[in-house]
């Protein structure tokens, strides 16, 4: 045997208890928000060794959840050595520092939001992406530094789950007044960035392309979605969040139409209000789209309440009108007779495969067919000075009819409307000229 035995540098995991509760309001039922709080706590990297359930009318203001409850809780971590609570519905700072003192140090106590907050934070790569998680993890922690410096300074040395706000930044040598003064140092940068992305956002209105959004829950495969349809390598993983920076692809419809198709951010139920408005110049993304494809993963059984989640989201940004496609993805692993009531529930929608490519052609025609519904018939009469526009209606619009005159060309075209609006000191009148 050798005499230096290997050692394992991984990091240990952190040993969660997972916290829900059950209100009459409650959209979904506590164990399948537990599944989904279980899930991202392993994408932050604890595991998760127990769960605790209370039925309430409403959160007790002192500690969210009952005394009795408080107790079990207590007894669990030190029985099962947990290093971190997670509840799975937001704490008041005041209700976060009673559940503290009643555990007991070092244990952590953290709601859903810091939970998504943390990893965020693990998943943001581009500037914007982390100015936008680090603005909200500084309003997140605003309202909770009130005697609780000695708590953070403890989170930030031991590391782990809810210990990496800031990014980067000395926040538990600063007061109120300069985390203040770092959100509006940030807000000054996202502004910057947002105003970059405004320019290349009117450029893409500008061009002739038609603009697909992918929108729909966490790990629904957007990005496996968008790798199959234009033979991208996104990063394209089975965890929650594993991409959070948009990302565009050129892809060519039937007939060779230009087509954008950008991957977003995933949503999911109880997404934080502070990321969702930190998100928003991002998912102008989604609200500028032509056309929203809604992913949606048909072998989940909380389908419908992640499509509702969806809306919700979609809504909040000023997207709720915009045309959408349901797609229902990785039909795969799908049972026979899922698919059928799926088929009854949601006639319009599409069911494909981006891991086997089932019935992408299939979408494609679909989006095509999107695509033409947006176009406008015009008539157009174009001096033949001015050689631009008509240049722009070969290139952008499917040409009906085309008579020469001794000024100018009149044509009848069918455009994308964004297109058709550029032209309108051309119109000549009506298209019924031509019947």
């Amino acid at each position: 045997m050798s005499r230096f035995e290997p050692v394992s540098t991984a990091p240990i995991p952190e040993r969660a208890v997972l916290v829900g509760v059950m209100q009459r309001d409650s959209a979904w039922p506590v164990e399948r928000s537990l599944d989904e709080l279980e899930r991202l706590a392993d994408t932050a990297g604890a595991e998760s060794v127990a769960r605790v359930t209370q039925r309430l009318e409403r959160p007790n203001p002192r500690t969210f959840i009952g005394s009795g409850k408080v107790e079990e809780v207590c007894g669990l971590v030190h029985r099962l050595d947990a290093d971190v609570v997670i509840f799975d519905d937001d704490l008041s700072p005041s209700q976060q520092a009673n559940l503290e003192k009643a555990v007991g140090e070092p244990v952590k106590i953290i709601d859903r939001t810091a939970l998504i907050l943390d990893i965020f934070g693990l998943h943001a790569q581009t500037r914007e992406g982390r100015l936008q998680v680090q603005l909200a993890q500084l309003q997140y922690l605003l309202p909770r530094l009130r005697g609780m410096w000695s708590h953070l300074a403890k989170e930030q040395t031991r590391g782990g789950i809810g210990s990496r706000f800031g990014q980067g930044e000395s926040q538990l040598e600063v007061d109120r007044r300069m985390v203040r003064d770092r959100i509006a140092v940030v807000r000054r940068e996202l502004k910057d960035v947002e105003q970059r992305r405004m320019v290349q956002s009117k450029e893409r209105i500008a061009s002739p392309a038609f603009r697909v959004a992918l929108a729909g829950y966490t790990n629904a495969g957007k990005s496996s979605l968008l790798n199959r349809l234009t033979g991208s390598s996104v990063l394209a993983q089975d965890k929650l969040f594993a991409t959070l920076d948009p990302t565009t692809r050129a892809y060519r419809l039937p007939g060779g139409r230009a087509m954008t198709i950008t991957d977003t951010v995933g949503f999911i139920q109880k997404l934080p209000h502070s990321l969702v408005d930190a998100f928003k110049s991002t998912l102008s993304e989604v609200r500028e789209a032509d056309l929203i494809l809604k992913v949606a993963d048909a072998s989940d059984e909380n389908l419908t309440r992640q499509l509702d989640a969806v809306d919700r989201v979609l809504d909040e940004i000023g997207a709720g009108e915009t045309r959408a496609l349901v797609v229902f993805n990785k039909i795969d692993c799908t049972p026979p007779e899922t698919l059928l009531d799926l088929g009854r529930i949601y006639p319009h929608a599409v069911m494909v495969s981006a891991l086997t490519g089932a019935h992408i052609d299939e979408l494609v025609e679909r989006i095509a067919r999107e695509a033409a519904a947006l176009d406008e018939l015009v008539d157009l009469y174009i001096p033949y000075a001015d050689g631009a526009p008509l240049q722009l209606v070969h290139s952008c619009g499917q040409v009906l009819q085309e008579t020469y005159e001794p000024d100018g060309v009149h044509v009848l075209v069918k455009l994308p409307g964004r297109i058709a609006g550029r032209l309108a000191a051309y119109r000549s009148g009506s298209p019924a000229a031509y019947s």
